[in-house]
């Protein structure tokens, strides 16, 4: 019959796996060696998380999700953005929708919140050195009300050209 030829076969899978995992298990410390740190701010020397580097501080507030309030101005979550309370938990935006919270969070390619950590009071105290820096070294990200603008009346014999 071929019943008992599949138990057969059954049993020497049973004991080819119980041979794979302990040869797996012992493999890992190596890859685990091996794999690379992620560039981060060292904010848990100070009793808190690590933050990506490029994270941004501010005052965060939803309002009707997925609109949220950063820092006074009205902005949007990414799709599937990601909220963490203070004690590493998902938070939904729903139960969080009017409180004013001082968050560190990042923004994806297109300039939307993509990710929102809630602090605690001592991640709080610790200053983020990106805080003042703009994302991206281009207009929308960076405001530069020091460099001559057109007004649209300069004639056009007197605007710069090439090379100048």
């Amino acid at each position: 019959m071929n019943r008992c030829k599949k138990l057969l076969d059954s049993a020497r899978r049973a004991a080819l796996g119980a041979l794979l995992v302990p040869a797996a298990l012992l493999s890992s410390p190596a890859a685990a060696q091996t794999a690379q740190i992620p560039n981060t701010q060292n904010e848990a020397a100070n009793g808190g998380r690590n933050f990506p580097a490029g994270t941004l501080r501010g005052q965060f507030m939803v309002v009707n999700y997925p609109q949220i309030q950063l820092d006074g101005n009205t902005e949007q979550l990414s799709p599937g953005a990601r909220i963490m309370s203070a004690n590493r938990m998902l938070v939904m935006p729903a139960s969080i929708t009017g409180q004013n919270l001082l968050v560190n969070y990042t923004r994806d390619a297109a300039g939307l919140v993509r990710e929102v950590w809630i602090l605690t009071p001592e991640e709080a105290a610790t200053k983020r050195a990106s805080a003042e820096k703009p994302l991206l070294n281009f207009w929308p990200f960076v405001a530069s009300d020091s460099s001559p603008r057109d007004d649209g009346k300069t004639p056009f014999d007197q605007l710069p050209k090439y090379g100048q």
